[in-house]
């Protein structure tokens, strides 16, 4: 697919020398939307006159490191100036009173918030009217549903996402876009509608490595994240089937393998991991985790309004709120054990390579897809990446996952910024 938009450092760089202005940008974007969105359904609320004023603001002035770049936020996200409905009909219309620290952070950089993107339904299962922009019979995944899509067709350099099981990774894996979960905290999440509180973990995307790494330095105030400007070295790369393999589609399996020689090919050192017996029940800990926390967060929707939260929804709620403590406990202990075991995991690798999805998008809107291969590294805590690379057998994107150690998102990004660039 063609990107009738600059990335997002290359959009810094032009506006910051002079060569390219703000309004431009953001005209390039909204002509794009119109183009597309009437077929893609990305977005739940577009600020195009607000963004055009502001626009003209900032190139009237000195700006931030993100002066002038357009930004979607995925509508799980509160913003003051827009309706946040947490996609839920119980929310619409809703103004909050003041910014999500992300959406603050980023506004003091430059950035201009274009918009806000579908999410489902309290970012779980239960879709919004968004399609994949590669073919819209199928599904965009899922919860960051928008973001993925909006950024994979080139009308939003950057976006939002938020990932509890694998609503950053395998929307991006779907639509053909590089989708960053940071290490669980590194982001602030102040201001974003909690699902699962110990899993939810904000995140990005971003039509590249870079793109997304620049963005994330920004929100943090770490340079060191950047992989632009960079010389990079082949990393040592661990290739990790997981105990859930078996449940991908063979195109995908023959797609990570392939990718992997190709990159061993180019320089990487390439490892078999095999994950510590813990790992074997870290899947399902996950969803009992998730499962308990949500029936707690969901619970004023619950008691006030039950009629307006969707059957898939009400039924996961209730499969929390049937768990004990006990089981909750138990699933705890064992991410304890599991984030015990990483030290092996990661004992002689930089990374680990594995899959970011079972397949291609899954056709239909009905659903968004299993984020199966995303489940254990979210619990625990794990920066996570989505490398587009190459289409399957219908012609939709596939794409691999990169997993660091936990709080070394910088090895990681760089891990997948050299394979970017191999792969190409």
């Amino acid at each position: 697919m063609t990107r009738s938009i600059p990335t997002a450092l290359a959009a810094a760089r032009a506006i910051a020398d002079g060569s390219l202005t703000a309004e431009a940008l953001v005209r390039a974007c909204l002509d794009r939307i119109e183009a597309r969105e009437p077929a893609v359904h990305a977005w739940q609320h577009l600020a195009a006159a607000e963004a055009l004023v502001e626009a003209r603001a900032l190139d009237r002035q000195a700006g931030g490191p993100l002066k002038g770049l357009p930004i979607g936020v995925k509508d799980i996200i509160d913003t003051a100036d827009m309706p946040t409905a947490y996609g839920s009909p119980i929310y619409a219309g809703h103004r909050p009173a003041r910014d999500a620290s992300c959406v603050a952070l980023a506004r003091s950089a430059g950035a201009i918030i274009l918009g806000k993107t579908v999410t489902t339904e309290f970012a779980y299962y239960h879709p919004g009217p968004t399609t994949n922009p590669h073919n819209a019979g199928h599904t965009p995944g899922g919860s960051s549903s928008g973001s993925a899509a909006s950024v994979a067709d080139g009308m939003v350099p950057l976006a939002f996402g938020t990932q509890t099981a694998g609503s950053v990774v395998r929307p991006a894996s779907f639509c053909g876009c590089v989708g960053y979960k940071p290490t669980f905290g590194l982001l602030d999440v102040t201001g974003v509608r909690p699902l699962a509180v110990s899993l939810d973990t904000l995140g990005v995307m971003a039509a590249d490595v870079a793109d997304a790494a620049f963005f994330v330095s920004i929100l943090t105030s770490r340079p060191t994240l950047r992989t632009d400007g960079h010389a990079l070295t082949p990393p040592r790369i661990g290739l990790c089937r997981t105990f859930e393999w078996p449940k991908a589609e063979a195109a995908m399996q023959a797609h990570l393998l392939a990718s992997a020689e190709k990159l061993k090919r180019a320089g990487a050192t390439l490892l078999d991991v095999t994950l510590p017996p813990p790992f074997e029940r870290l899947a399902a800990a996950q969803q009992i985790i998730m499962a308990f926390e949500t029936a707690r967060s969901l619970h004023p929707e619950m008691r006030t309004a039950p009629e307006s939260v969707s059957p898939v929804m009400r039924a996961f709620a209730g499969e929390g709120a049937g768990l004990s403590v006990d089981d909750y406990d138990a699933a705890k202990e064992l991410r304890a054990k599991g984030a015990a075991a990483l030290t092996e995991v990661f004992s002689n690798v930089d990374v680990v390579l594995t899959l970011s999805a079972p397949g291609e998008a899954p056709l239909g809107l009905g659903a968004t897809g299993d984020p199966i291969f995303n489940r254990i590294w979210t619990l625990l805590g794990l920066p996570c990446l989505n490398l587009p690379c190459g289409t399957g057998p219908q012609g939709l994107p596939m794409g691999v996952q990169f997993v660091g150690a936990r709080d070394n998102d910088a090895r990681m990004l760089a891990a997948a910024a050299w394979s970017e660039h191999a792969l190409k």
